[in-house]
């Protein structure tokens, strides 16, 4: 299957999506019941990547834990006003097993569904959880020494980080699942990075999941760096992400790898074999709304950002339409989107949905469509589409003050796209809440003996310039708070060269 520079990926809750299906169909639904004319429509909209979250065989004992912990039955009857404990399915990130969850029909019902992405171009994305496991996976039982363990005065110490677990060998205590910052995650056992033969064990799983699908999303995946993971656990362990991408894709060339990584560690996960990284940092400055923290950002060089996955809302963030105003929703998603990198789109985000699910439930709330945001996000994946920007060359482009005295420039972040058939675009967003002026730099020499019509492609302006006078000042920009301009960049005819 061809791949562009810059794909698009849909992620979509199974569970959730599934519950939804079998309310429509009044029984059971599982991935062979996800509809043909639904995957038909993620392909004709421009998507080239599907992201089937939580498919793998979950256990009892994760879920027991979901359903005792006061935090999260509250954060649950915030979710659903009829919330039921039915609805609790236990996180799908406490996974007993990697094979497709019996629910879902198991790993036959999930070829057939591979099979039917293939057919319309689109590949599918499935989990890889490295840090731990559900606490009945079969290795606790007959591995545990591929666990972190604890002593009894850890465990008394932080009864928050450990517990004692039954094994082939009699009780043990073990570690929670987690990261350095924060407490341990309950329904979860560490896995022990320290240990050669887990490590080796890992890989196996890892080289079989990757015959299931096209990529995988590994979560945390900064947690299982050396130094990350000796400063969590007093452990030293061997690297495993570089032996671990290098031999998958031996496997298979065309896998890849995305990885949610925070801390500033996404380069250091390029450079071990990922293919694209969480570009977390760039939704945290679109949040806080500072436009020059944000061009900051995109300053960086293409060989890191080309590789960055960028979003504005996922399973793990706040719903973009619950974040961002109506306005700055939009104009975020015009930087987001239209940057270089990965476009990483959740399910409901399309829609304006603004309620976040948690990962222990398997139902979410019925919730209206935001028209305004469906036809905006409609018009945007429409660009998407435009070659210019999916295999196109990206440039972010200086703005300069448009008076002296006038500092509302620094409101501005713009870009420009080309490619190798001359199409040209520009993108110019005024991340403020201020009306603002600035003259964009264009980047394209030998503007000079033409007019150049500037056609705005997610809105109604038509702008036509005198080349010479866009290639001395650059282009004249005045935006009210918020607004933006995607322009398509044309040539007038031959009679209207400048004499």
């Amino acid at each position: 299957m061809s791949f562009p520079r810059y794909p698009s990926l849909y992620q979509i809750n199974t569970r959730v999506r599934l519950t939804e299906i079998s309310a429509v169909l009044g029984r059971h639904a599982t991935l062979d019941d996800l509809p043909d004319a639904e995957l038909d429509h993620l392909a004709a909209i421009g998507f080239d990547i599907v992201w089937l979250l939580g498919v793998w065989q979950t256990g009892t004992a994760a879920r027991s834990v979901s359903l005792s912990n006061p935090e999260w039955l509250h954060e649950y009857r915030l979710t659903l006003p009829d919330f039921e404990e039915p609805d609790v399915s236990g996180s799908c990130f406490a996974i007993r097993d990697y094979h497709v969850h019996r629910d879902f029909g198991g790993d036959e019902a999930l070829l057939r569904v591979r099979q039917r992405l293939r057919d319309r171009g689109l590949r599918l994305m499935l989990d890889f959880v490295p840090n731990h496991t559900a606490p009945d996976h079969p290795w606790v039982t007959q591995r545990p020494d591929f666990y972190v363990s604890g002593t009894a005065e850890q465990l008394a110490a932080e009864p928050q980080n450990y517990c004692r677990v039954a094994t082939a060998d009699g009780k043990r205590i073990l570690a929670y699942g987690r990261d350095p910052y924060f407490p341990g995650w309950p329904d979860t056992l560490q896995l022990n990075y320290a240990n050669p033969d887990f490590q080796e064990a890992m890989l196996a799983e890892l080289l079989r999941i990757a015959t299931q699908c096209d990529a995988v999303r590994c979560d945390m995946a900064m947690l299982e760096l050396p130094e990350v993971f000796e400063r969590t656990w007093g452990l030293q362990a061997a690297p495993f992400w570089p032996k671990a991408t290098e031999a998958v894709h031996r496997q298979n060339p065309d896998f890849f790898f995305m990885a949610e990584v925070y801390w500033d560690l996404e380069w250091t996960l390029q450079q071990q074999g990922f293919d694209y990284t969480y570009d977390k940092r760039l939704y945290d400055r679109l949040t806080e709304r500072n436009a020059k923290s944000v061009r900051g950002h995109l300053t960086a060089g293409l060989d890191f950002q080309d590789r960055l996955a960028r979003f504005l809302e996922n399973h793990d963030e706040p719903r973009a339409a619950a974040t961002f105003p109506a306005g700055v929703h939009q104009a975020a998603a015009i930087i987001t989107f239209l940057s270089p990198g990965l476009r990483f789109f959740h399910q409901g985000q399309l829609q304006g949905k603004r309620v976040r699910i948690s990962m222990h439930l398997g139902r979410g709330p019925v919730e209206p469509v935001d028209q305004e945001i469906v036809d905006f996000y409609s018009n945007l994946l429409e660009q998407l589409r435009d070659p210019t920007v999916r295999d196109g060359d990206w440039q972010l482009i200086s703005c300069n003050s448009a008076w002296d005295g006038n500092w509302t420039w620094e409101s501005y972040i713009a870009f420009s796209w080309t490619d190798a058939q001359g199409e040209r675009r520009l993108i110019a967003v005024n991340y403020s809440d201020h009306q603002s002026q600035c003259y964009a730099a264009l980047p394209w020499p030998g503007l000079g003996d033409r007019i150049w019509r500037f056609q705005d492609q997610m809105g109604t302006a038509v702008y036509d310039r005198r080349g010479d006078e866009i290639s001395d000042r650059g282009l004249y920009l005045d935006l009210p708070p918020w607004g933006y301009h995607f322009f398509k960049i044309l040539a007038a005819g031959a009679d209207q060269l400048l004499e």
